[in-house]
C-alpha cells in the first residue's frame, strides 16, 4: 500500500494538499482487516491531526465483520425465498 501513497503523493498531490492516506479495508469468512496507510515523513501529523476524527483500525474491522454478516444473512434470505417460490409454484400439468 505504500507504494500506492507515494505515486499518489508523487503524481497528484499538489502544494497545500494534506498528506495522503492510504486504507486497506478486506474481509474474507474467517478474518476482516483494516489498516491506515501514511508515509514515514507524514505519520506525526497523521497522529495529532487526523487520529482523532478517524475511526480506529479495530473499529474499522469491526464494521467489516458487521456488514459481512449482513450481507451474508440477506444472501441466505434470498436463497430460502427463491427455494420457497421454487417449490410453491403450480405443477404445469
Amino acid at each position: 500500500m505504500d507504494g500506492y501513497v507515494r505515486l499518489f503523493e508523487d503524481q497528484f498531490k499538489v502544494e497545500g494538499d494534506n498528506p495522503t492516506i492510504g486504507l486497506i479495508l478486506c474481509s474474507d469468512k474467517s478474518e476482516a482487516v483494516a489498516k491506515y496507510s501514511v508515509l514515514h515523513e507524514s505519520k506525526q501529523i497523521f497522529a495529532s491531526k487526523y487520529l482523532k476524527f478517524l475511526p480506529t483500525e479495530e473499529e474499522l474491522r469491526l464494521e467489516i465483520e458487521k456488514e459481512r454478516r449482513l450481507i451474508e444473512a440477506n444472501l441466505d434470505n434470498r436463497k430460502r425465498l427463491s427455494s420457497f417460490d421454487e417449490n410453491s409454484a403450480p405443477n404445469a400439468g
